[in-house]
């Protein structure tokens, strides 16, 4: 009897022993252990995700769209929750048209509890898989940045990157103001992986709306005109701008190779440059009036002072010539610059002298940059007098050693049909920038007359001519550096003009690089330059004049 009662009583203390010691393991798990495995049950049920704000739309100065915002759909996945992964990537690659084996990795990541399949897929496409109520697999929306015309001013605007970040143009110039502020959101998932609610959501802040001075009809003719010069002419590239020299505003800025907009990171590097800003070159004879008005300015010439012109003028040891060869000539200014002669533009510079030249061509702004709102602007080349060769006032006044962009051109000629005042340029739509003055009206006045001479019978441009409007404008052929000297094959052609010349609306340049078949700006630029403003003028109702 003694010996059950301490059986019963060793069963009991084993039982109690037992009873006490899973106590102490609930109460570790529970306590000691309950943080980190509660994390670990909240990881496979609760995903955080970012939900980016919806991105401000770019409309051109009549409010037609360029960049917009649309709802689109993104595929994510909790690999933990996903039973069989090979199953589940052969069902969902040919919905989110991604290769299998990528969706089979992106399912097999076991350690993770949040994986993206797909970013910013059509809305219809992820409404499918959302119904296939898959495992594990979860679909939100998510702004996804649009390009309603394609390519047009592609190199302008620029590209978002899939995170929904400004990576060039204005969207990456004005990011702050375009992006807003994005949203969280955390997705709840049931045993089996589908989500059943949202909570804790932060609604994010819709970005702001950039109105620019573009206006799209003339921006697709300029791109129209940019692309017939493209096939004829074969060029390494073009770039053409419209403006409007009284308040700096940019109507159209395009650039050749275009570029889509939808693709715009594949597109080649050289292609997605904006040659406005960014493509520095010698700018040949476009630069000559900016020689004559700094004379002018010094009282050291008038329209009509006469220089004689030899058939070749050294300079140190450069020999300058003109285009076209001719013996002993006397011309006056005004003709020097209708047929943009080299040989006298150097003479007037030499009366100029280099001091003196220097100070007027950092007058008009070369050399820094316009601070024109356009990310990647080039300040260009001018060299210091002080590094002057002997021969250097034998190639500055005609626009050569020096490097000049399109848009510091564009700035420099507002000048000349602005009655000597000077915007800077800009394609954010706003109040104009102060202008500041370059020249004296009077001499402003003097070089417009001039340049209308360029355009007539006997000028350079005259394939500018557009019936019924007075213009003015220069042409520019330039010779492009090699190791050296000068090349003898590869150019650079331009051509800068205003109309009406006496009352100034509308400023076109055009610049063409590396052309074939021809080198001549009367040839290759010109042209362009008088379709495009031929569109421009009756559309803007700028009256003949």
């Amino acid at each position: 009897m003694v010996l059950l009662e301490r059986r019963i009583g060793l069963l009991f203390g084993l039982f109690l022993g037992l009873l006490l010691l899973a106590g102490a393991r609930a109460l570790w798990i529970g306590g000691v252990r309950g943080q980190e495995l509660s994390g670990r049950a909240a990881a496979q049920q609760v995903q955080e995700i970012t939900v980016p704000a919806r991105r401000g739309a770019i409309t051109d100065r009549n409010g037609v769209e360029l960049a917009v915002s649309e709802d689109s759909a993104t595929v994510f996945a909790n690999p933990r929750q996903v039973r069989d992964p090979i199953a589940m990537a052969h069902r969902l690659a040919p919905i989110i048209q991604r290769p299998y084996e990528r969706v089979l990795q992106d399912l097999s990541e076991r350690r993770r509890g949040f994986v993206y399949l797909a970013r910013q897929i059509d809305a219809v496409r992820g409404s499918a898989i959302e119904q296939l109520k898959l495992p594990g697999i979860g679909v939100t929306t998510e702004p996804r940045r649009r390009y309603p015309r394609g390519s047009l001013a592609a190199q302008l605007i620029g590209a978002v990157g899939t995170d929904g970040y400004g990576l060039a143009g204005i969207e990456q110039l004005r990011e702050r103001e375009l992006r807003g502020e994005d949203g969280r959101r955390r997705i709840v998932s049931d045993a089996v992986g589908q989500p059943v609610s949202i909570v804790d959501q932060k609604v994010g802040r819709p970005g702001h709306d950039i109105t620019l001075t573009i206006d799209a009809a003339i921006q697709e003719r300029t791109e129209a005109v940019l692309k017939d010069v493209g096939q004829t002419f074969q060029p390494r590239g073009a770039m053409a701008m419209v403006l409007d020299p009284r308040t700096g505003e940019i109507l159209a800025l395009a650039n050749w190779p275009a570029v889509n907009a939808e693709q715009f990171g594949r597109a080649p590097v050289q292609n997605r440059l904006d040659r406005a800003v960014g493509f520095s070159y010698e700018p040949g004879s476009t630069f000559k009036p900016v020689t004559v008005s700094g004379a002018l300015e010094e009282r050291l010439i008038t329209p009509g002072t006469v220089f004689q012109v030899p058939s070749q003028l050294q300079v140190s040891d450069r020999t300058i010539h003109d285009a076209e060869p001719h013996g002993p000539e006397a011309l006056t200014v005004a003709r020097i610059l209708a047929q943009s002669s080299n040989i006298g533009t150097v003479e007037v510079g030499l009366r100029l002298g280099a001091a003196r030249f220097d100070r007027w061509v950092r007058a008009f702004g070369f050399g820094s940059a316009t601070g024109a709102d356009i990310p990647g602007e080039a300040p260009g080349i001018v060299p210091h007098p002080n590094h002057y060769s002997g021969s250097s006032m034998g190639n500055l006044p005609i626009g050569q050693g020096l490097a000049v962009t399109p848009m510091q051109m564009a700035a420099a000629y507002q000048a000349f049909a602005n009655g000597g005042l000077v915007r800077r340029p800009h394609v954010i739509s706003g109040d104009p920038a102060p202008a500041h003055r370059v020249i004296d009206t009077s001499t402003a006045h003097r070089v417009e007359r001039m340049l209308e001479g360029v355009i007539g019978p006997l000028g350079t441009g005259a394939e500018a001519t557009i019936p019924g409007y007075i213009l003015a404008g220069k042409t520019g052929t330039a010779q492009k550096a090699d190791a050296g000297g000068y090349s003898s094959t590869r150019y650079v052609a331009s051509f800068i003009g205003f109309a009406p010349a006496r009352r100034p609306r509308l400023e076109v340049a055009v610049m063409v690089d590396e052309p074939h078949g021809a080198i001549y700006g009367g040839v290759v630029a010109a042209p362009a330059f008088q379709k495009i403003a031929s569109f421009a003028l009756p559309y803007l109702k700028i009256p003949p004049g």
